[in-house]
């Protein structure tokens, strides 16, 4: 069984909650996998990030970890591959995506990226503002905000999450309660504050994936 890691909007391979997860799975003798979704940042889209997953999959039976965008970009693709990924931890998902990014930037900042084309973001992986696309959004749009998928799922999520509030993963998990399970952390949305009692939560449902 492989295992790979999503990681977030903004973020890389290299983050935090990432390292974690490779140590902690090697322990156990698993590699986790951390491909970089956004190689082509300025240009990103969830369609070029799910094409990255595909490709990095290569259509081999898996277990998926996402964070914020990672797990709504996991999400997606376990509903489009319910043969392929087996199971599902989703780390403070990013449900609603679409939504979430024209509430927060309100309709003036929406139509002032949308004429110039792109906007500067904060790149937490490069650690520089970087330029991003419009398209991401137009893409965006063409998606599900709540993912429905079979598979079984494991959901972690701050309660104090401002970035991705609490309530839409309550809402994707009461939507399957026979195969989704929300977890709640006295946190916000990066959760490292609470990597260890994420994994004390998570090490048993992850582990057993390896043992079929």
């Amino acid at each position: 069984m492989r295992y790979i890691y999503l990681h977030g909007f903004a973020s890389s391979p290299a983050s935090r909650k990432a390292r974690f997860l490779v140590e902690k799975l090697q322990e156990h003798s698993i590699h986790l996998e951390t491909p970089d979704l956004a190689p082509d940042f300025q240009n990103l889209t969830i369609t070029s990030q799910l094409a990255v997953i595909h490709g990095a999959i290569r259509g081999e039976p898996v277990v998926l970890i996402g964070s914020s965008l990672g797990g709504y970009l996991a999400a997606l693709y376990a509903a489009e591959q319910p043969q392929i990924v087996e199971r599902l931890v989703l780390l403070a998902p990013a449900f609603d995506f679409y939504e979430l990014w024209k509430k927060d930037l309100g309709p003036a900042k929406l139509a002032e990226w949308r004429e110039n084309g792109t906007i500067c973001v904060y790149h937490y992986g490069a650690g520089q503002e970087t330029p991003l696309g419009y398209q991401l959004l137009d893409d965006a749009s063409k998606y599900s905000a709540f993912p429905d998928f079979e598979q079984p799922c494991l959901i972690l999520h701050g309660l104090r999450d401002e970035v991705v509030p609490f309530e839409k993963s309550a809402l994707f998990a009461a939507a399957r309660p026979d195969n989704r399970k929300l977890l709640s952390f006295n946190s916000g949305h990066e959760l490292t504050d609470v990597l260890n009692e994420i994994w004390d939560s998570s090490c048993g449902f992850l582990l057993s994936a390896n043992t079929k």
